[in-house]
């Protein structure tokens, strides 16, 4: 499989260490975001994923799959073992929840069009951060208070933290204070100790700036 990413793409690394927990092999191709234009909307790109986003999947029948919640459920049907979603349905509901407030109310907020479109309403960089830590710190709120007290959000690794640990890094790019948050710090801890979570981290991307 290739995988187009960008070493500090949230829905990227959200889906590095999907692969990653699955111990599936894959080939990364990196897309730079941050480059003259973003080789993201560049015609080659836009050709394969015309929402000019990362990440891409491309799998084994060289079809081409786009965004990082259609693709985890793509892996957990496809490789089932070692599951993502635990079997209880309620259990899978939780881990599910925990995942949506992290994939459609807190991360969709500080995408880098969301950002780019603020800028050009003439907002400070001030005032884009304020804004990045209140979506966060609102949702943190909720996910603090969902996740369990075990090892990971919910015992084993799952597709609560597959999501959390991502956020969590972008939470302390843009200085967001963690310190009331101790069940999410207790997660990210355990995971930075995992050697799947250590492979899909941005620091152990090849594309990562040195």
């Amino acid at each position: 499989m290739d995988l187009y990413t960008y070493y500090r793409s949230t829905s990227s690394y959200r889906l590095r260490i999907a692969l990653e927990l699955k111990g599936l092999d894959y080939h990364s191709i990196p897309i730079n975001l941050a480059g003259d234009g973003g080789e993201q909307l560049k015609p080659a790109y836009r050709a394969l994923n015309p929402q000019g986003r990362v990440p891409a999947l491309r799998v084994e029948s060289d079809q081409v799959l786009i965004q990082s919640p259609a693709i985890i459920e793509y892996l957990e049907e496809c490789y089932p073992q070692p599951p993502l979603l635990p079997e209880s349905p309620l259990d899978r509901a939780k881990q599910r929840g925990v995942a949506a407030i992290i994939g459609c109310d807190i991360h969709p907020l500080h995408n880098v069009s969301v950002l780019n479109q603020l800028r050009q309403l003439q907002l400070s960089e001030t005032e884009i951060t304020n804004w990045i830590g209140h979506w966060i710190n609102l949702g943190f709120d909720a996910v603090e208070a969902l996740i369990d007290d075990r090892d990971f959000c919910f015992g084993a690794p799952g597709l609560a933290d597959v999501y959390l640990l991502p956020q969590v890094y972008a939470a302390r790019r843009y200085a967001v204070d963690l310190d009331c948050y101790p069940k999410i710090a207790r997660v990210e801890r355990l995971a930075l100790e995992h050697p799947a979570f250590q492979r899909a981290h941005p620091d152990a991307q090849a594309d990562k700036p040195a």
